[in-house]
């Protein structure tokens, strides 16, 4: 009599990144790496997830995968106007990613967990704004914060009182506290260039009714050194490895 074949037990899942680091061959920890940066498909889609199991599907690493450094992320955002900080933060996702990012850092989402929010916006503004997980770049813009220049564009209606942009410029007088020096210039018939050190963007307003001047809409170009050239509204970018503040 003829035993009968034993039945086929069925392969035990796997965690993903025990498999990627039999297949590389690397550390747990850089197959972990491989998936979090989004260079593993099973079954031909994208997993970042290293624990996800995987039992006889199909796993494959982008032979173009080169694993960065891991280091901080900052990211860059061209916050739309009526927008709070913390809703502005919720925009830094896969989908709002710029698409003419040339820093070269692929995004993880390791890079969202403990972003400090950094010099910010009032909501009705627009423009650059910053988020980071950082330690040097958060005490920078909280620690140097009066001494880092902001460049505003402030959209305006009514008559410039005589002398109003000397007064402007020399440093108006707030609840008895004079305001720091700013570089104030026109840039057409409706539109004031503020260059500010020391002076919160929420304070624009005030400035510009002091000289006879509304405020209808307010946007920060540049801080520091980092411009916020062509990003577009609610879309994001990292900051290069050699841009400064």
């Amino acid at each position: 009599m003829t035993a009968p074949a034993p039945a086929h037990l069925p392969e035990e899942p796997k965690r993903l990144s025990k498999v990627v680091a039999a297949l590389v061959p690397c550390s747990r920890r850089e197959a972990e790496q491989y998936i979090a940066e989004g260079w593993v498909r099973v079954n031909g889609k994208v997993v970042e997830e290293p624990q996800f199991r995987v039992s006889g599907e199909k796993v494959e690493i982008d032979a173009r995968a080169n694993l960065q450094p891991a280091t901080p992320a900052t990211f860059l955002l061209h916050k739309p106007p009526g927008t709070r900080t913390e809703d502005a933060q919720a925009l830094l996702g896969a989908a709002t990613h710029w698409q003419g990012d040339t820093s070269g850092i692929r995004r993880v989402k390791s890079h969202a967990v403990g972003l400090a929010a950094l010099l910010a916006l009032p909501k009705p503004a627009e423009g650059l704004s910053v988020f980071s997980q950082d330690a040097r770049i958060v005490r920078k813009l909280r620690e140097d914060a009066n001494v880092i220049e902001q460049e505003l564009v402030a959209e305006v209606t009514g008559t410039l009182v005589p002398g109003g942009l000397s007064r402007l410029c020399a440093g108006l007088v707030f609840e008895g506290r004079p305001l720091p020096p700013a570089r104030v210039s026109w840039q057409s018939e409706a539109r004031l260039r503020f260059a500010v050190k020391g002076i919160a963007p929420e304070m624009v307003p005030w400035m510009c009714a002091q000289v006879g001047l509304k405020l209808t809409a307010l946007r920060r170009l540049r801080i520091g050194r980092v411009p916020m050239a062509g990003l577009p509204p609610g879309q994001w970018r990292y900051l290069a490895a050699g841009e400064r503040f």
